[in-house]
């Protein structure tokens, strides 16, 4: 059975500069990736570069063996990937409700469906929010709504990038919560994040770009008994 997602030889980057050289990377049916390096490395244009918000230079792109190098953001999202973008990218002006409303679509013939009503049971937080502007949103909540808007387009593959990033520690484990949930129920996830040791709770895999390149794949156990594999990819 082929990978729910596949990169082959990927080269992407923007019309100035190529980040991305050669990636290879899976994401299998129900697996959850973990996408690791330092800053500047590659891995929010990979996110990207998945979406079809980057220019791709070389290889292939291939969503459960159908070639999607090069659809827009807009197909790519029909074909069932949702996008957690880094910066969360509320909008402003609609209010916890609307977000999930709008962007709500029910999927033919799916059991387990992500209805707004389901987003808010794993974020009960954003229930006592439902009339509140994104603009009026903690960064902990902007980041749950931005995953439950995601979640309620019912996408067969979620892509999470900076899961966690500038969040308080009671609000991170919300997320780690939340993650761990949708692990649970068999979504496939390729998640970008800098807490490495709570991604190995998590994550079926690592993967480490180092200049736009994987350097390293493995179980988690394998990397957090390398010491100097962390140090020098990671600096942990």
């Amino acid at each position: 059975m082929s990978p729910l997602l596949e990169l082959r030889r990927l080269e992407a980057g923007y019309p100035t500069a190529q980040v991305l050289f050669g990636v290879d990377l899976e994401v299998g049916r129900g697996e959850v990736v973990a996408l690791l390096g330092r800053n500047g490395m590659g891995k929010t244009t990979l996110i990207r570069s998945v979406f079809g918000l980057t220019t791709l230079m070389g290889g292939s792109i291939r969503l459960e063996g159908r070639r999607v190098s090069g659809l827009p953001p807009e197909e790519v999202a029909a074909l069932g990937v949702a996008l957690v973008p880094e910066g969360r990218q509320i909008f402003p002006n609609l209010t916890v409700w609307e977000h999930l409303a709008a962007f709500f679509r029910r999927p033919q013939g799916r059991r387990g469906v992500w209805t707004p009503e389901r987003v808010l049971e794993l974020f009960p937080r954003l229930r006592e929010r439902l009339g509140s502007w994104g603009s009026r949103l903690s960064g902990g909540e902007q980041q749950m709504l931005a995953i439950g808007r995601a979640l309620v387009t019912n996408p067969r593959l979620l892509l999470m990038d900076e899961a966690t990033e500038g969040l308080a520690p009671l609000l991170r484990e919300e997320i780690w919560r939340a993650l761990a949930a949708l692990k649970e129920e068999g979504l496939s996830v390729l998640v970008v994040d800098k807490h490495v040791r709570r991604l190995a709770e998590i994550a079926d895999r690592f993967a480490i770009l180092e200049k736009g390149r994987v350097v390293w794949q493995g179980r988690p156990q394998e990397a957090l008994a390398d010491p100097q594999l962390l140090k020098r990819y990671l600096g942990v």
